[in-house]
């Protein structure tokens, strides 16, 4: 992998990244604000399953009003982190953090489209306009909050790679 990221780190689409000096800081900068798009989606979703916010509204509506947040942020948050690891590739490729976080988003992507299929329409008739979760469901929604902290952690870490992981790191290896 790192061989490849070597190779692509020397292309023309790679160096011009590299070379035109805003186009890095503002693919950032829309990715950090999709991040907070969808945590905040995300996090509203699971207060409403905690029953803490939003309890006078049907689970349907809420769910329903941040799912094209969530969506729409991811794949921009997609879009963007693309150009990212392609204007630094040997950076991304050679970070324990960056592959944590992209195994860790791919389990979040995953929870979360199992829970929203768990959800069907008639299990949400059923419960009416007072649908209230297990216990279970409380805990996938605090797990799954927690889990895109650490996400969001993690794509920071990417810069601090070495520090964080020390010999984990694999920088260290391909240094």
């Amino acid at each position: 992998m790192l061989e490849f990221a070597t190779w692509f780190q020397g292309t023309p689409v790679s160096v011009w990244l590299q070379s035109t000096l805003w186009i890095v800081p503002l693919m950032q900068s829309v990715h950090i604000v999709m991040i907070g798009i969808v945590f905040v989606s995300i996090l509203m979703v699971a207060l409403r399953v905690m029953g803490w916010i939003r309890a006078d509204e049907p689970f349907a509506a809420v769910l329903n009003r941040f799912t094209p947040w969530i969506a729409g942020g991811l794949a921009v948050m997609a879009a963007t982190g693309l150009i990212l690891v392609a204007a630094e590739p040997v950076r991304e490729f050679s970070a324990t953090s960056f592959w944590m976080k992209m195994a860790l988003i791919l389990v979040a992507v995953a929870s979360g489209l199992g829970f929203r299929a768990a959800l069907t329409p008639e299990k949400q008739l059923a419960g009416g306009d007072n649908l209230h979760f297990s216990g279970r469901s409380k805990a996938l929604a605090v797990g799954t909050v927690l889990l895109w902290l650490f996400i969001i952690f993690l794509g920071r870490a990417i810069a601090y790679d070495i520090e964080i992981w020390g010999p984990l790191s694999l920088n260290q290896r391909f240094s």
